[in-house]
């Protein structure tokens, strides 16, 4: 411990903190803006500094360590000018569209002029002029970045994927991929982290609003909607609540007062997930026991941030990856055909709305393999964030609703679906259910949390001995099922090494793409508090255990859609419509058309895809086609762009044509 004063209070802190630290934590706030903590710790705005006795110059205080004796001014005259012109040469650069950014009222960098009390700016910087990047999951305006590079530590050290980088120097400074190529055209998992951090709207979500009120006010559209597990203990947070608080049933009334025609849970299909990734994780390991070959470890296949990177980086490791789509994918499949014929409507006639806590469920959606009979599975994926933002435009006032309920027969759910929302709960639903359908017998952890496995923790591992199955699990008789969770794609990358290298040591492997799982999501609410995941976690876990039915077997909405429908877990009709392939990419996209077939993690001889080992014709037909596959992702993105413009200017138009009428009026009676 040391000592040193603060505006002139003595204060006691440890030597690692510092003066930022220091200062918080004895109730002293130092205005920052490229600081988070846990996150960025970076100094590159400088808008921290602190003036300290005996220093030649301001100090950044979210980079100097305290010292022994250190005496600091956070809030002298010379400290106050420096914050303020800092302030006004970031704005000098920066876009001034603010009451039409999605960030208006909740940017960083407007939050922060109004405690540095800036009334207007002196300097009128040469803008830079950038082009809109928009990919169908994420959107990049760089005319509003302010170069804290947030971004670009995430990115590169929380995740571990690379994408965004400095790039020049000096004035021409951006952030951008390699060599300033769109988002779209390289290995960005779209995992949206860095919209998360982003402090001013430099980073979004690619807006699909419009394209829900336009199939909504369709009166020809059966309008479903979905709705994830870690949604409804986060999007309480825009409206007012603590995070992790539920909300289930006023998420429910408020999907029904937007106007959506039938209100299903997500959570369904996690308990359906379950059925059917249980029953291939079972049937994988017994042709591995049994000398029949099997590709172990099973990796799940929930997350499609996930996916997107194994398929760029570990593009020979497909065959470890369940088959299972994910459960927003699998309700869109059986919505449009199931609950079709359940009610007598055309497929061609219902679109489907997933609310989901990610932005890489945009770009999952128009993948080629997310398509049955010709219908897209899913049409429409909003972020938590987007909810939030249609139930405000839509005049609802949340926290007023009466508590709601999903419909039947696709909104019953157990405690098991509930959490898929955290890391590690995917593995311990699962392992709920293939326990007790082994041995018969309830999965013997206290209160059926497997803990080795619950928690935040980066990579966590856990093994379970089966003994005394049933006759029919009698091959399992002794073994320890060994499996481990990750989540965040850093801790993907640590585990598939040792998978690619053959050295894996175990069954299953749970990976989720975003830092722990779904409840921080790159469609969350963003939040400072450093406590937020762990508060959302808890109103998972709390979910889970409000609820009578805690195992996805014991659904009896499931029962009933094997019974009359499906069959059987891994059933011909199943594997149709549940079940998915994946490709293989390059680096940078450049063999991304070529498809890799998976069937019941039976591995098949392997297609080279080095550039050596293609001739010359295959790999420039490879290449023509990933272009096209670009350039139709590219389009998607500008056509959705485009529809978002001419309703801004239909609405303008209209706008101006009333106020025609209201001036002709008052004319009119004033002459």
């Amino acid at each position: 411990m040391i000592s040193l004063t603060i505006n002139g209070k003595r204060c006691t802190v440890d030597e690692d903190l510092t003066i930022l630290e220091a200062a918080k934590l004895n109730g002293i706030n130092i205005p920052h803006l490229c600081w988070l903590e846990g996150v960025h710790e970076f100094g590159s705005c400088r808008i921290c500094v602190v003036e300290v006795e005996g220093a030649r110059t301001l100090q950044a205080s979210c980079i100097t360590k305290v010292s022994e004796g250190m005496v600091v001014h956070t809030n002298s005259e010379k400290v106050r000018k420096a914050r303020k012109v800092l302030y006004e040469l970031l704005l000098s650069d920066h876009s001034k569209d603010c009451l039409s950014c999605k960030r208006n009222q909740s940017c960083e960098l407007q939050e922060l002029g109004r405690t540095l009390g800036i009334e207007e700016t002196r300097f009128n910087g040469a803008r830079s002029d950038y082009v809109l990047d928009s990919s169908v999951s994420i959107t990049r305006d760089m005319s509003k970045c302010i170069l804290c590079r947030r971004c670009v530590t995430v990115c590169n050290e929380i995740q571990g994927v690379g994408v965004l980088n400095a790039q020049n120097r000096g004035f021409q400074t951006v952030i951008s991929p390699a060599m300033d190529l769109p988002i779209g055209s390289v290995n960005c998992a779209y995992c949206g982290q860095c919209t998360v951090v982003c402090p001013v709207g430099a980073l979004k979500e690619t807006d699909s609003i419009q394209d829900v009120w336009n199939a909504i006010n369709d009166k020809k559209k059966r309008v479903v909607v979905q709705v994830a597990p870690a949604v409804r203990v986060a999007i309480g947070e825009e409206f007012g609540y603590e995070p992790g608080e539920r909300v289930t049933g006023k998420l429910a009334s408020a999907l029904r007062a937007l106007g959506f025609d039938d209100v299903f849970d997500t959570n369904f299909a996690a308990d359906l997930t379950i059925l059917e990734e249980g029953t291939e994780l079972l049937t994988r390991v017994k042709r591995a026991l049994t000398g029949k070959g099997a590709v172990l470890p099973m990796i799940t296949s929930c997350s499609p941030g996930w996916i997107k990177y194994i398929e760029h980086t570990f593009p020979d490791e497909l065959d470890h990856l369940s088959t299972c789509k994910s459960p927003h994918t699998m309700m869109g499949a059986l919505v449009k055909s199931y609950y079709a014929k359940k009610i007598k409507v055309d497929p061609k006639d219902i679109f489907v709305v997933s609310i989901m806590p990610c932005t890489a469920k945009k770009t999952e959606i128009k993948r080629a393999e997310m398509k049955n009979d010709g219908y897209q599975n899913v049409d429409a994926v909003l972020t938590t964030r987007e909810l939030a933002a249609m139930i405000k435009e839509a005049g609802i006032i949340f926290t007023e609703l009466e508590d709601g309920k999903f419909d039947d027969p696709l909104g019953m759910s157990t405690g098991a679906a509930d959490i898929f929302g955290v890391t590690g709960g995917v593995m311990e639903a699962a392992l709920r259910t293939v326990y007790e359908m082994v041995t018969g017998r309830e999965l013997p952890f206290e209160g059926l949390h497997v803990t080795p496995i619950t928690g935040l923790e980066q990579v966590k591992e856990a093994g379970i001995l089966i003994e005394n199955p049933l006759p029919y699990y009698s091959f399992l008789d002794g073994v320890e099922i060994r499996v481990a969770v990750t989540s965040g794609l850093k801790g993907a990358d640590q585990l598939m090494k040792d998978v690619a290298a053959g050295r894996s040591p175990y069954h299953f492997i749970e990976v989720m793409g975003c830092p722990g799982g779904c409840i921080t999501g790159g469609g969350q609410p963003r939040s400072k508090d450093p406590q937020v995941r762990i508060k959302r976690l808890k109103g998972i876990y709390s979910e889970d255990e409000s609820k009578a039915l805690r195992k996805s077997h014991e659904n009896p909405y499931i029962t009933m859609l094997y019974d009359e429908f499906l069959g059987a877990p891994n059933s011909h009709l199943a594997h149709e419509l549940l079940h998915t392939t994946y490709v293989r990419r390059g680096r940078f996209n450049e063999l991304c058309n070529e498809r890799f077939t998976v069937k019941g993690g039976i591995r098949k001889p392997r297609v080279a895809v080095s550039r050596a080992s293609l001739s010359e014709d295959k790999n420039r037909t490879q290449v023509a086609r990933m272009r096209e596959d670009m350039e139709s992702i590219r389009v998607l993105a500008l056509e959705a762009e485009n529809t978002r413009l001419k309703s801004e200017l239909d609405d303008t138009l209209e706008t101006m044509e009333l106020f025609k009428k209201v001036i002709s009026d008052y004319i009119g009676k004033h002459k």
